[in-house]
Protein backbone atom coordinates (compact mmCIF):
# COMPACT_ATOMS: atom_id res chain seq x y z
CA UNK A 1 0.00 0.00 0.00
CA UNK A 2 1.25 3.01 -0.96
CA UNK A 3 1.74 6.07 2.57
CA UNK A 4 -0.73 8.43 0.61
CA UNK A 5 -3.25 5.55 0.79
CA UNK A 6 -3.20 4.55 4.28
CA UNK A 7 -5.86 5.60 6.24
CA UNK A 8 -4.06 6.21 9.37
CA UNK A 9 -1.32 8.31 7.73
CA UNK A 10 -4.54 10.34 6.16
CA UNK A 11 -6.84 10.63 8.91
CA UNK A 12 -3.11 12.20 10.72
CA UNK A 13 -2.67 14.78 7.80
CA UNK A 14 -6.06 15.49 8.05
CA UNK A 15 -6.31 16.11 12.24
CA UNK A 16 -2.88 18.15 11.77
CA UNK A 17 -4.21 20.35 9.06
CA UNK A 18 -7.48 21.05 11.32
CA UNK A 19 -5.42 21.72 13.97
CA UNK A 20 -2.60 24.32 12.35
CA UNK A 21 -5.87 26.19 10.37
CA UNK A 22 -7.63 26.43 14.40
CA UNK A 23 -4.24 27.45 15.87
CA UNK A 24 -3.20 29.83 13.27
CA UNK A 25 -6.28 30.45 10.20
CA UNK A 26 -3.52 29.83 7.83
CA UNK A 27 -1.77 26.30 6.64
CA UNK A 28 1.81 26.86 5.77
CA UNK A 29 3.36 25.80 2.21
CA UNK A 30 5.52 23.64 3.87
CA UNK A 31 2.62 21.59 5.63
CA UNK A 32 1.56 20.21 1.67
CA UNK A 33 5.66 19.81 0.88
CA UNK A 34 6.42 17.55 3.82
CA UNK A 35 3.37 15.35 3.39
CA UNK A 36 4.14 14.70 0.13
CA UNK A 37 7.59 14.09 0.59
CA UNK A 38 9.35 10.67 0.60
CA UNK A 39 13.02 11.48 0.84
CA UNK A 40 14.25 9.52 3.88
CA UNK A 41 17.17 11.97 3.99
CA UNK A 42 14.89 15.43 4.11
CA UNK A 43 11.99 13.49 6.64
CA UNK A 44 15.27 12.44 9.10
CA UNK A 45 16.54 16.05 8.52
CA UNK A 46 12.71 17.69 9.88
CA UNK A 47 13.01 15.28 12.38
CA UNK A 48 16.49 16.29 14.21
CA UNK A 49 16.65 20.16 13.10
CA UNK A 50 15.64 22.32 16.16
CA UNK A 51 12.91 24.51 15.98
CA UNK A 52 10.65 22.37 13.62
CA UNK A 53 6.95 22.22 14.54
CA UNK A 54 5.27 19.18 16.51
CA UNK A 55 3.20 18.57 13.06
CA UNK A 56 6.16 18.42 11.23
CA UNK A 57 7.97 16.05 13.16
CA UNK A 58 4.98 13.93 13.74
CA UNK A 59 4.57 13.66 9.80
CA UNK A 60 8.40 12.85 8.94
CA UNK A 61 8.20 10.04 12.48
CA UNK A 62 5.21 8.39 10.41
CA UNK A 63 6.41 8.57 7.07
CA UNK A 64 9.70 7.08 7.81
CA UNK A 65 7.81 4.51 10.17
CA UNK A 66 5.59 3.73 7.37
CA UNK A 67 8.43 3.12 4.99
CA UNK A 68 10.42 0.60 7.59
CA UNK A 69 13.38 2.92 8.59
CA UNK A 70 14.83 2.39 11.67
CA UNK A 71 15.47 6.25 12.75
CA UNK A 72 11.50 6.84 13.13
CA UNK A 73 11.99 5.12 16.02
CA UNK A 74 13.06 6.72 18.82
CA UNK A 75 10.46 9.71 17.56
CA UNK A 76 7.59 7.37 17.12
CA UNK A 77 7.85 6.21 21.02
CA UNK A 78 8.25 9.59 21.61
CA UNK A 79 4.21 10.24 20.05
CA UNK A 80 3.52 7.16 21.65
CA UNK A 81 3.55 8.34 24.93
CA UNK A 82 2.02 11.73 24.12
CA UNK A 83 -0.46 13.14 26.18
CA UNK A 84 -3.29 13.25 22.99
CA UNK A 85 -4.38 9.91 22.03
CA UNK A 86 -4.60 10.58 18.51
CA UNK A 87 -0.93 11.12 18.21
CA UNK A 88 -0.42 7.54 20.39
CA UNK A 89 -2.82 5.75 18.15
CA UNK A 90 -0.91 6.84 14.66
CA UNK A 91 2.53 6.22 16.39
CA UNK A 92 1.41 2.99 17.46
CA UNK A 93 0.34 2.23 13.47
CA UNK A 94 3.36 3.40 12.17
CA UNK A 95 5.69 1.13 14.91
CA UNK A 96 4.13 -1.93 13.78
CA UNK A 97 4.84 -1.15 10.05
CA UNK A 98 8.11 -0.30 11.07
CA UNK A 99 9.02 -3.98 12.95
CA UNK A 100 11.35 -2.93 15.06
CA UNK A 101 12.57 -5.74 17.35
CA UNK A 102 12.88 -2.46 20.57
CA UNK A 103 9.09 -1.61 20.01
CA UNK A 104 7.47 -4.13 22.43
CA UNK A 105 9.99 -3.39 25.34
CA UNK A 106 8.96 0.26 24.63
CA UNK A 107 5.73 -0.25 24.46
CA UNK A 108 5.70 -2.91 27.58
CA UNK A 109 7.61 0.49 29.57
CA UNK A 110 5.52 2.62 28.84
CA UNK A 111 2.56 0.31 29.83
CA UNK A 112 3.68 -0.74 33.33
CA UNK A 113 4.71 2.86 34.01
CA UNK A 114 2.01 3.65 36.52
CA UNK A 115 3.38 7.25 37.16
CA UNK A 116 2.11 7.71 33.08
CA UNK A 117 -1.13 4.98 33.27
CA UNK A 118 -3.89 7.66 32.16
CA UNK A 119 -1.81 7.29 28.62
CA UNK A 120 -1.52 3.86 29.02
CA UNK A 121 -4.24 2.44 26.85
CA UNK A 122 -2.46 2.40 23.46
CA UNK A 123 0.55 0.99 24.81
CA UNK A 124 -1.41 -1.98 25.74
CA UNK A 125 -3.10 -2.29 22.56
CA UNK A 126 -0.27 -1.86 20.84
CA UNK A 127 1.47 -5.47 23.26
CA UNK A 128 -1.68 -7.39 22.53
CA UNK A 129 -1.33 -6.33 18.34
CA UNK A 130 2.49 -7.11 18.31
CA UNK A 131 2.14 -10.67 19.77
CA UNK A 132 5.83 -10.16 21.46
CA UNK A 133 7.22 -12.12 24.41
CA UNK A 134 6.93 -8.97 26.37
CA UNK A 135 3.15 -8.40 25.68
CA UNK A 136 1.35 -11.71 27.96
CA UNK A 137 3.77 -10.44 31.01
CA UNK A 138 3.47 -6.50 31.25
CA UNK A 139 -0.39 -6.90 29.98
CA UNK A 140 -0.58 -9.55 33.36
CA UNK A 141 1.01 -6.50 35.30
CA UNK A 142 -0.97 -3.82 34.42
CA UNK A 143 -4.09 -5.51 34.97
CA UNK A 144 -3.69 -6.96 38.40
CA UNK A 145 -3.08 -2.82 38.98
CA UNK A 146 -6.52 -2.55 37.62
CA UNK A 147 -8.76 -4.85 39.98
CA UNK A 148 -9.95 -2.45 42.08
CA UNK A 149 -13.11 -1.71 41.65
CA UNK A 150 -13.14 1.94 42.11
CA UNK A 151 -9.86 1.77 39.45
CA UNK A 152 -10.19 5.54 38.02
CA UNK A 153 -8.28 3.42 34.86
CA UNK A 154 -10.54 0.48 34.23
CA UNK A 155 -10.61 1.13 30.46
CA UNK A 156 -6.97 0.18 30.31
CA UNK A 157 -7.47 -2.76 32.62
CA UNK A 158 -10.61 -3.57 30.08
CA UNK A 159 -7.89 -3.26 27.52
CA UNK A 160 -5.58 -5.91 29.28
CA UNK A 161 -8.58 -8.10 29.44
CA UNK A 162 -9.16 -8.29 25.96
CA UNK A 163 -5.36 -8.16 24.69
CA UNK A 164 -4.96 -11.38 26.85
CA UNK A 165 -8.28 -12.90 24.88
CA UNK A 166 -6.59 -12.28 22.26
CA UNK A 167 -2.82 -13.70 22.72
CA UNK A 168 -4.90 -16.36 24.27
CA UNK A 169 -1.53 -17.24 26.50
CA UNK A 170 -2.94 -19.86 29.68
CA UNK A 171 -0.17 -18.02 31.86
CA UNK A 172 -3.05 -15.26 31.94
CA UNK A 173 -5.15 -17.45 33.78
CA UNK A 174 -5.08 -16.79 37.33
CA UNK A 175 -5.10 -12.75 36.27
CA UNK A 176 -8.35 -13.06 34.54
CA UNK A 177 -9.94 -14.92 36.96
CA UNK A 178 -8.97 -12.34 39.33
CA UNK A 179 -10.87 -10.09 37.12
CA UNK A 180 -14.30 -11.91 36.48
CA UNK A 181 -15.61 -10.16 39.89
CA UNK A 182 -15.02 -6.73 38.36
CA UNK A 183 -17.83 -4.42 37.78
CA UNK A 184 -16.95 -3.42 34.19
CA UNK A 185 -14.15 -6.22 33.16
CA UNK A 186 -15.65 -8.87 34.52
CA UNK A 187 -18.23 -10.14 31.51
CA UNK A 188 -14.94 -9.41 28.99
CA UNK A 189 -12.64 -11.75 31.60
CA UNK A 190 -14.85 -14.56 31.42
CA UNK A 191 -14.64 -13.91 27.52
CA UNK A 192 -10.92 -13.79 27.20
CA UNK A 193 -10.70 -17.55 29.61
CA UNK A 194 -12.85 -19.06 27.28
CA UNK A 195 -10.53 -18.08 24.58
CA UNK A 196 -6.87 -19.28 26.66
CA UNK A 197 -5.30 -22.36 25.33
CA UNK A 198 -5.05 -25.36 27.54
Amino acid sequence: MEIAEDPEFCSMIDRLRDEIENDSGELPPAFTELAATRDPEELHRVLTAPGEPLWAREIAAVTLGLRGDPRAFEPLVLFLNHRDPERCVTAAHALVRLGDPRTARAAAALATNELRVAYALVPVRLLAALRAPESVPALITVLRRRLAPDDPHWRVGLACVEGLGTLGDPRARPALEAALPHPRLGREAERSLARLAP
